[in-house]
């Protein structure tokens, strides 16, 4: 007598049940392309995804090239385009040569698997890191270790008690639920001390933090240092699609030849590489665009914490504040959705420390106006207990 077929995606169900319970169920929302709601959910720090001149690039750069790259890099994805974008990425960004892939995740992936992908080896990653730089290191075949966050001296405990093997560290240089900046400084002499490479995921610094808008690594004089590689996402400041590799020549050299994020994806569209290049020209000849992210950051954290709210100190474009509970945090973003503005909402298991936040990200094109409106609406929304 067959046994009678049970649905192999039973479990499922079981899974959203838990997740309906905890309040933790995530929905899609599309949105329309008119202008909307006031966005401080999104990523634009530099106002560039809408700017004339970066539409215009992806439109061109379509229409000359194709609409996408049709085939990995190493075939036919490669454009001279492709070629232009990692020259000008490595030039402004104050490192040797530069790798473009398909998004900062796979950038992530790419460094990770590829530096400390050694058996033997030993990767140091900070417990607030982002997911990218977690699944990296759970690809990665080296041991893992995990650090408490921003600890440069619990780093430096960890290299030493493994001498002699071949150690990355690994880091974000701005994290992206709180929004503070790790000690690239501290990170990099721990390093050093123990013959260690540092990775740096600067993902949220590039066009807010240096000189300019040139990255953490750049304002901690680390950029084009020999022992230091960074990622970063094309999705962000510059306000397209993608990510990339920067670092040493021989580095990047050794990622086109091994790291299978690269080697077996299809590459990066040209619309998206030649809008992530005319944002780059604009960050370069307005520099000014950096700055101002950074006051509109520092003026909602101080208009929020002068209100009573528990609002973490912004070191770049993310203000973080804090909700009592999932639940609040849902409906506090949700009210404010309904009164006109966007703002993120973080809770577990997103968030490593357990405590549900609204995450609002600063932007260069927000008018002195937009920024009292947001402060306005987030404090008529917040739950009785924030």
């Amino acid at each position: 007598m067959p046994l009678a077929r049970q649905d192999p995606f039973d479990w499922i169900d079981e899974e959203a049940r838990r997740r309906e319970l905890g309040g933790l169920v995530r929905f899609l929302r599309p949105r329309e392309a008119d202008d909307g709601p006031l966005d401080l959910a999104g990523n634009d720090y530099l106002g560039l995804t809408r700017h004339p001149a970066v539409t215009a690039a992806a439109g061109a750069a379509a229409a000359r090239w194709g609409a996408g790259a049709t085939g990995s890099r190493l075939v036919t994805g490669t454009t001279a385009l492709h070629a232009e974008l990692e020259r000008e990425l490595a030039r402004f960004c104050g490192f040797e040569a530069a790798l473009v892939l398909s998004s900062g995740y796979a950038a992530n992936l790419a460094a990770l698997t590829a530096l400390g992908g050694a058996r033997g080896g030993l990767i140091v990653s900070d417990a607030a890191n982002h997911a990218s730089i977690v699944d990296g290191c759970r690809l990665a075949c080296a041991e893992t270790a995990v650090t408490p966050h921003a600890d440069p001296e619990a780093v430096r405990k960890t290299l030493a008690a493994h001498p002699g093997r071949r150690a990355l560290v690994v880091t974000d240089s701005v994290f992206s639920v709180d929004g503070d900046a790790a000690p690239l400084a501290g990170l990099a002499a721990a390093c050093r001390g123990a013959g260690a490479a540092l990775l740096v995921d600067d993902a949220h610094g590039l066009g807010v933090l240096g000189d300019g808008g040139r990255g953490a690594p750049h304002a901690a004089g680390l950029a084009g240092a020999p022992d230091v590689v960074a990622t970063v996402t094309l999705s962000k400041s510059l306000g397209s699609q993608g990510g990339a590799v920067l670092g040493p020549a021989r580095v990047i050299a050794h990622l086109v030849n091994t790291a299978r994020t690269f080697i077996f994806d299809t590459g990066l569209a040209p619309a998206a590489v030649g809008a992530a290049l005319a944002a780059l020209g604009i960050l370069r000849g307005e520099p000014g665009r950096a700055a101002r992210v950074r006051e509109v950051a520092a003026t909602l954290h101080a208009d929020l914490t002068a209100a009573g709210l528990r609002v973490s100190r912004p070191d770049a474009a993310v203000v973080s504040v804090r909700a009592p509970s999932p639940d609040a945090a849902v409906r506090w973003a949700a009210d404010c959705r309904a009164a006109g503005l966007l703002v993120g909402c973080f809770r577990p298991p997103s968030v490593p420390d357990g405590v549900s936040r609204l995450r609002l990200t600063a932007r260069a094109d927000l008018t002195d106006r937009q920024v009292r409106t947001a402060v306005r609406t987030v404090l008529a929304a917040a739950p009785p207990t924030a």
